[in-house]
């Protein structure tokens, strides 16, 4: 189920957005690895301060799943402030009817494979349906997205495919980015609706709204970036068994870290076993194991 939060009932819905941002630190700095900001697990940035609107996809038990960041172009926005190289000196978009669509992530460690409901593909659909109807509801025409080759072709074999793009392509991080619009139209979604199977309507009903406000926030968690840090990145070739087997254990740990203390022996682990020959791949196997 989709909900859409905004400056007019966020206050309602706070948990809610405290899981949203710990995926989007989930997501962004420890599997991506993009510098971004991170603060006690939650990676929030300075466009979160506009009150844009969320868009949030949760499964049936009330976790937070999926999300994107819509944003007005007319005032600040990533593409003008942050990814600017992405114009190539052409001047930003601006435009009422031009939103910014941001921060786009899926959970892919709560989710399964495949094509049905519970699957990272079911819920990237049905978080584009929702992006779509609450963008065209709300008298907006196009969205500008800053997307990356993978997010393209996840478009592209969703029967979403970008009408067109806005600049060049740059380096941005461990992979390219480009911006890619979309249009806001019933035949966009209604292809994507056919490619996944998504005949329902995809936004929470009143009932379970109502079960969702107020939801309690989590406690505060050690900040996660660091383990896309230095110390992580070490050489050499390690791929076999045992080695996934480790990584896939010390991320076990790391995710259910409780406390500051648990957060920090399980990194001090990482941070030793890295130093040892035998693991020093160990960031690729983390990565690995976190898909």
């Amino acid at each position: 189920m989709i909900i859409i939060i905004d400056a007019l009932n966020k206050h309602e819905f706070t948990g809610v957005l405290d899981e949203m941002f710990k995926l989007r630190a989930r997501v962004f700095a420890g599997r991506l690895g993009w510098e971004v900001h991170v603060e006690n697990g939650r990676e929030i940035d300075q466009f979160d301060a506009l009150d844009p609107a969320y868009v949030v996809g949760l499964d049936e038990e009330g976790h937070v799943i999926s999300c994107v960041r819509a944003l007005q172009t007319t005032g600040p926005h990533m593409l003008s402030d942050v990814f600017s190289a992405i114009l190539d000196g052409e001047p930003p978009l601006r435009s009422a009817r031009l939103w910014e669509s941001t921060r786009f992530c899926v959970d892919t460690q709560r989710l399964g494979r495949g094509r049905g409901p519970n699957t990272v593909s079911h819920a990237t659909c049905e978080l584009m349906i929702g992006s779509l109807e609450f963008a065209m509801n709300s008298g907006i025409e196009d969205i500008v997205t800053v997307i990356d080759p993978v997010m393209d072709r996840v478009l592209k074999r969703s029967d979403c495919a970008p009408h067109g793009y806005v600049g060049k392509t740059v380096p941005m991080g461990k992979v390219p980015a480009m911006a890619a619009l979309l249009d806001c139209t019933p035949e966009r979604i209604g292809r994507i609706r056919a490619f996944a199977g998504i005949e329902h309507d995809v936004f929470a009903t009143e009932e379970q709204l109502a079960r969702l406000r107020d939801k309690p926030a989590a406690p505060a968690e050690q900040n996660v970036v660091s383990l896309s840090g230095a110390r992580t990145r070490r050489a050499v070739e390690n791929t076999g068994a045992e080695g996934s087997r480790i990584a896939e254990y010390l991320m076990e740990q790391v995710r259910d870290s409780a406390t500051s203390s648990e957060y920090e022996a399980a990194r001090a682990l990482i941070d030793r076993l890295s130093k040892r020959e035998e693991f020093r791949s160990l960031e690729r196997l983390i990565e690995r194991a976190q898909h």
